[in-house]
């Protein structure tokens, strides 16, 4: 099965790529699902269709499905928020209260990468298209794992103990255990956090899952498009493509489009620039709203060409960011061929500018690196190894004069 996620800020055309990709891979002969995690849903509107918080087949070979995040909740959490919203009702807490602060935190989008699983494990699906929330969001989403996994060992655990112990004090002095989560729930809770795991693995086996970045040629977007990508590699999910949307088409030669056409062909650069050997897939400005099935198919067809959607467009790695043992962290940037001579690095707050011959790579830095010093760069196995560290670490090693 494979799995493509399509995210970026919101307004760039994420859901239409994602409804344009499903049924193109459905008219391949490949079954596919699409969803939306994104609570503003407009994949219906997109397809044309009636669909809900199931999936609905509504072509031959595709299916879609709108994430409801209470439905998705109630299916997964139901059980165990249950048995907590009622041991706080019994401390007087008010029950919409109670109901309210038994989700932990991130949960609610975390329930829609458990429908991910569950098409996975069921095998129903050659293809799972995803029209993610916009960047911001989906960051949250993919770094959930990591976020929940701590409450969970901190606290279901503390709360797990407890039972334990209450429990058999409840019987002896006859109160019952009605609200006491019993052993199964607390199993529930471990095979739904042991989920969010496997749906990490999942996302981030570049052989099953591809993040595809959709951007406008426009500034701010590829600029915001280049930190969600740097985020990513630090989360270790693969991107494979750049999806530009809505580039004024050449037979469009009015004299009111001649400077935005202009200011689009540059940006397109600047997105070479940016995001060194990924694949750059464009499509067109339609003159009018993109939606229903023919206008999908032809949104499809621009974009992909004679390609399929499903194969994985990219191999290789552009950067990636590790965090050492000592508590630094060493940007690598593969420069395949490249000399140590003609190589050039600037570097600003939150950017830095590798200049390779004739060539310029723009790569936008997490906030974690922010405030940290450079305090080595070396060339070497035809990569660059950019290591950085903090203030108060880089003046340890710096030797004082005449040493």
């Amino acid at each position: 099965m494979r799995i493509i996620v399509h995210t970026g800020k919101g307004g760039v055309g994420k859901t239409s790529i994602s409804a344009a990709t499903a049924l193109r891979c459905a008219e391949m002969g490949l079954k596919t699902i699409v969803i939306s995690t994104d609570t503003a849903h407009s994949l219906g509107d997109s397809l044309e269709k009636e669909i809900g918080p199931e999936p609905v087949e509504i072509y031959p070979n595709l299916w879609a499905q709108e994430v409801d995040t209470r439905y998705s909740m109630d299916k997964y959490w139901g059980r165990i928020q249950t048995y907590l919203s009622g041991m706080f009702a019994r401390k007087g807490v008010d029950e919409i209260v109670a109901e309210e602060v038994t989700i932990l935190p991130g949960l609610e989008e975390g329930a829609h990468l458990l429908w991910i699983n569950t098409y996975v494990e069921r095998g129903d699906f050659d293809v799972l298209v995803v029209d993610a929330a916009p960047t911001a969001e989906t960051l949250r989403l993919l770094s959930l794992p990591d976020v929940t996994r701590w409450w969970f060992e901190k606290l279901i655990g503390f709360a797990e103990g407890a039972t334990r112990i209450l429990r058999p004090i409840n019987k002896l002095v006859g109160r019952g255990n009605n609200n006491m989560p019993d052993n199964d729930a607390w199993g529930e809770v471990r095979a739904l956090f042991d989920t969010l795991d496997k749906v990490r693995d999942l996302l981030t086996d570049p052989e099953i899952a591809s993040i595809r970045l959709v951007v406008n040629p426009e500034r701010m977007v590829i600029k915001e498009t280049q930190r969600t990508y740097t985020y990513l590699n630090l989360y270790g999910y693969a991107t494979d493509a750049i999806l530009c949307n809505r580039i004024i088409p050449d037979e469009v030669t009015d004299p009111y489009f001649a400077m935005w056409k202009a200011n689009q062909q540059e940006n397109i650069a600047f997105i070479d620039e940016a995001f060194g050997e990924l694949p750059l897939l464009k499509a067109p400005l339609f003159g009018g709203e993109v939606s229903g099935l023919d206008k999908l198919r032809q949104l499809g067809d621009m974009l992909y060409k004679d390609r399929s959607p499903a194969e994985k467009m990219f191999d290789g790695k552009t950067h990636r960011i590790e965090s050492l043992a000592d508590g630094s962290f060493m940007l690598r940037v593969p420069l395949p061929f490249a000399s140590k001579q003609d190589l050039d690095m600037y570097r600003s707050r939150d950017e830095l500018t590798l200049r390779v011959g004739p060539y310029r790579r723009n790569i936008v830095l997490p906030y974690s690196l922010w405030d940290l010093e450079i305090a080595d760069a070396r060339f070497e196995s035809a990569s660059l190894n950019i290591k950085f560290v903090r203030q108060s670490e880089r003046e340890r090693k710096t030797p004082e004069p005449g040493s």
